[in-house]
């Protein structure tokens, strides 16, 4: 009966003679890891600021709608006050708006800010990969010249 060949040792044979460099590959695990952790904050601070100007635009409301809410003596007030209301909301609206579009215009710098320094990093560190794997294919062809 044929005996079947055990192919663990050439497999592991194999492997070995295709290092795998586990450093580079834990290096950008961190790098990706930094760069989350970093937009996170960016998305965080943005949501905190967004709901405490939320929230004092709604303050804000309900005090002027307190002051509109009020009883009058005479009918012309409630006109007048339902003016004056309309009045501040608008210009309320406005400031707050404005309040918004400055928080993002801030995410949005410093989401292109951490994009384009994880782009210069991850340019180096493709660079070094390709000058390393040159340096070792460079090396492995002047052994194999001298062996012939």
């Amino acid at each position: 009966m044929a005996k079947t060949q055990d192919f663990t040792a050439v497999f592991k044979d194999m492997m070995g003679s295709f290092p795998v460099d586990t450093k580079s590959m834990e290096d950008s695990f961190k790098n990706q890891t930094a760069l989350a952790e970093k937009m996170s904050g960016v998305a965080i601070d943005a949501a905190t600021k967004s709901t405490e100007l939320s929230a004092k635009w709604a303050q804000d409301t309900l005090t002027k709608l307190q002051a509109m809410t009020t009883a009058k003596t005479e009918p012309a007030d409630y006109a007048k006050a339902m003016t004056d209301f309309a009045t501040a909301t608008s210009e309320s609206a406005a400031e707050h708006m404005a309040a918004f579009a400055e928080i993002a215009k801030k995410v949005q710098t410093q989401t292109m800010e951490l994009v384009l320094a994880a782009g210069k990093d991850m340019s180096e560190e493709m660079s070094a990969a390709a000058k390393k794997a040159t340096d070792e294919v460079t090396s492995a062809a002047k052994k194999a010249s001298a062996a012939k």
